[in-house]
């Protein structure tokens, strides 16, 4: 069977998982499948708010009444199937959820990856009317990451951070002996693409302000601990400040030292070595001040202690 016909008019009482959306990203969302254009041609025609036209614009209200004429859904093809995968809990209330991410899960699909957390998270709460993401962490990287249940706290939660209001800190092991013990690192950072099509970032002159404070936790002979706590959220930002100072992140394969990476490989590191420990900030919906922990991921902690056993 070629697709899904939906014969008959849909009715959808607008709660507050939609409220505050636009109507034509709220119809994109909810047809999957349908193309843009279709969308759009319904929307200049059939479609009604509380029996009345509106505009693309519109942004949806709670109670709202929302009619969509009878359409032709295509059925997904079988390789858009996503796993329903629920992720370790380190928080979770009516309001947003916090998961400790493994590395090497991208955290939403695209650039050659077909499903990421987000979308795994929709599948295996398929109850949930709203899930999104509060931020994003690279693939490689694991630990805490936010996701918002509702549009209110969404909207809230990018208010807090980008004020500066929220306090993210990451353990990052790198190669070499780092000698301060706080350090401030302001460095523009400018993206571009690779020849083969790769983001990469890269410090320069013209880039954007980016800010980051490094703590020194502990040393071993060619390896040194930092907590990195950001300022600003550039892409690959911890990741770049360290590889242009000369401590590139162990196992980092982008930015990192290749040669050395391969050695790590060979003694169990066989992941790069940044992991967001902790978040803190105030509730978005009652304001108490939260602070989450993620654990050290097995492979991490397994490595410090073989730095340990050979001092």
């Amino acid at each position: 069977m070629s697709g899904l016909s939906k014969e008959s008019v849909t009715w959808v009482e607008i709660d507050e998982g939609s409220e505050g959306q636009r109507i034509d990203n709220f119809l994109f969302r909810h047809l999957k499948g349908v193309p843009k254009s279709h969308i759009y041609r319904i929307l200049r025609g059939e479609v009604r708010v509380n029996k009345k036209r509106i505009e693309q614009t519109y942004r949806l209200q709670l109670g709202d009444m929302l009619r969509i004429p009878p359409i032709r859904v295509a059925e997904k093809p079988e390789a858009d199937y996503v796993p329903a995968t629920e992720f370790p809990i380190l928080y979770e209330d009516e309001a947003i959820i916090a998961i400790n991410k493994p590395a090497g899960t991208a955290v939403h699909g695209g650039s050659g990856v077909s499903f990421g957390v987000i979308e795994q998270m929709r599948r295996a709460r398929p109850q949930v009317k709203f899930l999104e993401l509060v931020h994003r962490l690279d693939r490689e990287t694991s630990g805490v990451l936010l996701l918002a249940k509702k549009r209110s706290a969404l909207t809230a939660m990018h208010e807090i951070m980008r004020e500066g209001n929220s306090d993210k800190r990451y353990f990052a092991l790198v190669l070499g002996q780092w000698l301060n013990a706080r350090q401030h690192v302001k460095l523009p950072l400018h993206k571009f693409d690779t020849p083969q099509g790769e983001k990469r970032v890269m410090v320069r002159e013209d880039g954007q302000a980016a800010h980051t404070i490094f703590n020194l936790q502990q040393n071993w002979p060619g390896f040194s601990l930092l907590e990195a706590g950001l300022k600003t959220g550039r892409t690959h930002q911890i990741r770049v400040h360290l590889s242009h100072l000369g401590f590139p992140i162990a196992g980092d394969a982008k930015y990192g030292d290749f040669a050395r990476n391969r050695e790590l490989m060979k003694q169990g590191l066989k992941r790069m070595f940044l992991h967001a420990h902790t978040i803190e900030f105030k509730h978005p919906m009652t304001h108490e001040p939260l602070r989450i922990v993620a654990p050290l991921a097995p492979e991490l902690q397994k490595f410090l202690d073989q730095l340990d056993q050979q001092v």
